[in-house]
C-alpha cells in the first residue's frame, strides 16, 4: 500500500502540489481561529452557585443556604466534587462534573435543581455563576479623577460611572462573559425609619414596606381609539429620587394620609460593601474585573476589550480616565515570543545542520521544507480537537522528530544517484519511488516509535491531564503530519528537484564526515573488544543517572514571571473593612514611596461584585507592578531590595 501511495505521489505531482496548497491554507486558517493564551486553562469542569443573604450572619448563612443547597445538589448527576464557603452575606457552592460533560449541561442540572431548592430557603435567590475559569480574569483596570479633578467625584459616582457606562458598554465584545465591579459605594435610595415616630402614627414596618412596593411601578392599560389616533394609556408610578419616595402614602387613617416622611427619613446611602479597592496609597478607587468566556481566545477577546475601552473613554465625563492595571496580553506576548524565538532558533539550527550534513542545497530544501508544512498540520489538527496555542503545546514540538524520514528518504536518493552504477539510467521518478520504498517502512516504524513514547501521556487525567495532554497532541499531531508527507509529498519534492550531477566527494559535508568517522570507528572497536567494560560502565551511568534524578526536585509548571510582585494581606479574623483598606494604604505608600522601581500599587479587599473568589473583608491581594529597567529614575540594583521589603511586609 505504501508503494503504491509513494508512486501515485511521483506520477501525480499536481494533485500533490494541490493538497499542500490546501494543508497550508487550513493550517494558515487555524491559527487564525485558535485560542492563544499563556498557558493551558487547568481549571475543572464546574458550576459555582452564588447566594448572597446581606442581613445573615456566617453561621446562618450556612446553616440557611449552604447546606440546604448542597443536599439539593447532590442528587445532580455527573457531580464528582462539591465544596462551599459561607461569609457573612454570601454562599459560593462550587459543584465540580467529570470532565465529559458538556459545559452547558451542567449548568441546565444544576438550574434545574435550584428551583427545587428555592422554596426551601428562607431568603435569597442563587445565581448561576457566569461561564468563566480559574484564568477567565484577563483584563483588570481602575476608574479615577484625573489630577485636579478628585475633589469633584465620589466614591459613590466612580461606581455609578462603572456600573452604568463602562460595565454596559463592554458588554457583547466577542469573548467576553461579564465583568465584576469591585470598590466604591453602590447606590441606593434608603428609608431609615424611626421607631418613635411609627409607634407614634399607628404603623408597622410590614405596612411601609408593602407601601414602598406597591408604588413603586408602572402599569399599562392598553389603548384608546379616537378618531385616526390610538392613546396608549399608561400608570406612570415609578419612583424617580427621595422626594418622590417620601410623598408615599403608607395608609389612610379617617380623612388624614400617612406619608413615608410621616414615619422615616429618605436619602441616598449605599449597599452592604463586601470589598474595595485602593491605590498607590491614595485612597479608594472603583475597578473592574473582564471575566473571559471559557474556551474564548485570550489574545482576541483583550484586543477587542482595548479597542471598546478606547471608545468608551471618549464617552466618560470630564475629568475621569480608564487605567489598566493587569492586562493577559502582556503575559501571552512573553510566552508567544519565548515560543516563536524556540521554534525559529530550532527550526535555523536543523536547517544549518541539513545542509551543512547532506551536501546538497537541494536535499537540505526538501527535507527542511517538512518543517512548516508539519506544523501548519499540527495546527489544523490542534484547531479540529480544540487544542490551544500556548507555551505548552506549541512549545514541546521537536524539529529534528518531524525530518528523521524525510532525511532517510533523501539520504537514501543521494547514495544511490552516487555509488549506484544503475542510477544512471533510470529516471529520477524512478530513483526516488526505488529509494522511498525500500526505507519508507523503516523511517514509519522509527516515527510510531517515538509517536507511542507520548501516548501514556493521553492517558492523564485531572489537572495533569489538561497540562500535559495539549503537548502530547500537538507533538503527535505533527508527527502524523511527517509520517503523512513522508509518503506524498517528499518522495515527489526530491524526484523534482534532486539532479544526477550530485558529488559527495571533496564536498565540505564529505570531509567532515570522513573526519568524524576516522573518530568513531576506534571507538566502534574499542567497544566491541571491551564488551563487558562498556555494559559494566553503562550500568553504572544508569544507577547515577536515577540516584541524581531522585535528588533533583522538581516543579509542576515552568516558572513564568511576568514582572510583577503578588503580596498576600491578611488581618486578624473580626477587623473590619475600614481598617483593611487603611493598614493597605499604609503598605502601599511605603512601597511607592520607597522603591524607585514600582511603577503603581493596587490592593483589591474582599470580594467583588460576582465573588467567584469570595475573601473575606479582612484580606487583600496586592499588586506591586515592577516598572520596565528603562523607566527606573535611578541606578540602584532593583532586585536586591525586594528581599528586604519582603521580610519587613512580612513582620
Amino acid at each position: 500500500m505504501l508503494q503504491k501511495i509513494i508512486q501515485f505521489s511521483i506520477h501525480q505531482k499536481l494533485m500533490v502540489v494541490l493538497g499542500v496548497v490546501a494543508l497550508i491554507a487550513w493550517g494558515t486558517y487555524a491559527l487564525r481561529q485558535l485560542p492563544i493564551d499563556a498557558i493551558p486553562d487547568i481549571t475543572n469542569n464546574q458550576v459555582q452557585v452564588i447566594t448572597q443573604v446581606p442581613s445573615l450572619a456566617a453561621q446562618e448563612t450556612e446553616q440557611f443556604i449552604t447546606f440546604p443547597l448542597e443536599t439539593t445538589l447532590r442528587n445532580v448527576p455527573g457531580v464528582t466534587e462539591i465544596r462551599s464557603i459561607s461569609r457573612f452575606g454570601l454562599s459560593v457552592i462550587t459543584v465540580v462534573f467529570e470532565e465529559s460533560t458538556p459545559t452547558f449541561l451542567a449548568r441546565q442540572l444544576v438550574a434545574e435543581q435550584l428551583k427545587t431548592a428555592e422554596g426551601e430557603l428562607t431568603e435569597g435567590t442563587p445565581q448561576l455563576a457566569p461561564v468563566t475559569t480559574g484564568l477567565g480574569e484577563i483584563y483588570q483596570y481602575v476608574v479615577r479623577p484625573k489630577d485636579g479633578f478628585e475633589n469633584r467625584y465620589t466614591a459613590t459616582d466612580l461606581r455609578t460611572v462603572q456600573d452604568w457606562l463602562i460595565k454596559r458598554q463592554l458588554a457583547g465584545v466577542p469573548g467576553v462573559v461579564d465583568i465584576s465591579s469591585l470598590g466604591g459605594y453602590l447606590k441606593e435610595y434608603e428609608v431609615r425609619i424611626d421607631p418613635e415616630r411609627l409607634r407614634g402614627m399607628n404603623t408597622t414596618l410590614t405596612e411601609v414596606v408593602e407601601a414602598l412596593t406597591a408604588n413603586n411601578a408602572n402599569t399599562g392599560g392598553s389603548y384608546i381609539e379616537k378618531g385616526p389616533e390610538a392613546f396608549f394609556i399608561r400608570g406612570e408610578g415609578m419612583v424617580k429620587n427621595p422626594d418622590e419616595i417620601s410623598q408615599i402614602v403608607v395608609k389612610n387613617v379617617g380623612p388624614t394620609p400617612i406619608l413615608v416622611r410621616d414615619v422615616a427619613q429618605v436619602g441616598v446611602g449605599h449597599a452592604v460593601r463586601y470589598g474595595a479597592m485602593t491605590r498607590n496609597g491614595r485612597g479608594e478607587v472603583v475597578g473592574g474585573i473582564v471575566l473571559m468566556l471559557k474556551g474564548a481566545s485570550s489574545e482576541k477577546t483583550i484586543e477587542g476589550v482595548k479597542i471598546r475601552m478606547a471608545e468608551i473613554q471618549k464617552s466618560l465625563p470630564p475629568g475621569l480616565i480608564i487605567e489598566p492595571f493587569l492586562d493577559r496580553k502582556v503575559l501571552i506576548d512573553k510566552a508567544i515570543h519565548t515560543v516563536s524565538k524556540n521554534l525559529l532558533e530550532g527550526g535555523l539550527i536543523v536547517m544549518s545542520v541539513l545542509l551543512l550534513l547532506l551536501g546538497n542545497w537541494r536535499a537540505g530544501l526538501v527535507v527542511a521544507s517538512v518543517i512548516p508544512l508539519c506544523l501548519l498540520f499540527a495546527l489544523g489538527m490542534m484547531h479540529v480537537f480544540g487544542v490551544s496555542v500556548n507555551l505548552m503545546s506549541l512549545g514541546a514540538i521537536d524539529f529534528g522528530l518531524l525530518v528523521d524520514g524525510a532525511v532517510i528518504i533523501v539520504e537514501s536518493m543521494i547514495f544511490q544517484i552516487v555509488h549506484t552504477q544503475a542510477a544512471r539510467s533510470q529516471s529520477m521518478n524512478d530513483i526516488s519511488l526505488d529509494s522511498s520504498s525500500r526505507l519508507m517502512r523503516s523511517a514509519l516504524f522509527g516515527q510510531l516509535i517515538i509517536l507511542i513514547v507520548y501516548v501514556p501521556i493521553l492517558s492523564l487525567t485531572g489537572i495533569e491531564g489538561k497540562m500535559f495532554r495539549p503537548m502530547a497532541l500537538t507533538v503527535g499531531f505533527a508527527i502524523i503530519g511527517a509520517m503523512i508527507l513522508c509518503v506524498t509529498y517528499v518522495p515527489m519534492m526530491a524526484a523534482t528537484l534532486l539532479r544526477k550531477d550530485i558529488r559527495e566527494e571533496g564536498t565540505l559535508a564529505d570531509r567532515l564526515m570522513k573526519a568524524l568517522y576516522r573518530l568513531y570507528k576506534p571507538l566502534l572497536v574499542g567497544a566491541l573488544r571491551w564488551q563487558k567494560t562498556v555494559l559494566s560502565l553503562s550500568a553504572l551511568l544508569l544507577v547515577g543517572a536515577v540516584l541524581l534524578f531522585g535528588s533533583m526536585g522538581g516543579e509542576f509548571i515552568p516558572n513564568l514571571d511576568e514582572g510583577d510582585i503578588a503580596i498576600s494581606l491578611t488581618l486578624k479574623p473580626g477587623s473590619s473593612l475600614t481598617q483593611t483598606v487603611e493598614t493597605a494604604r499604609r503598605m502601599e505608600t511605603i512601597l511607592k514611596n520607597g522603591f524607585p522601581e514600582v511603577k503603581e500599587v493596587i490592593s483589591k479587599i474582599g470580594t467583588a461584585e460576582i465573588p467567584t473568589d469570595p475573601m473575606p473583608i479582612e484580606a487583600a491581594d496586592v499588586m506591586v507592578l515592577l516598572k520596565e529597567p528603562g523607566e527606573w529614575p535611578t541606578a540602584t540594583s532593583g532586585g536586591s531590595n525586594w528581599p528586604f521589603c519582603c521580610r519587613k511586609l512580612s513582620r
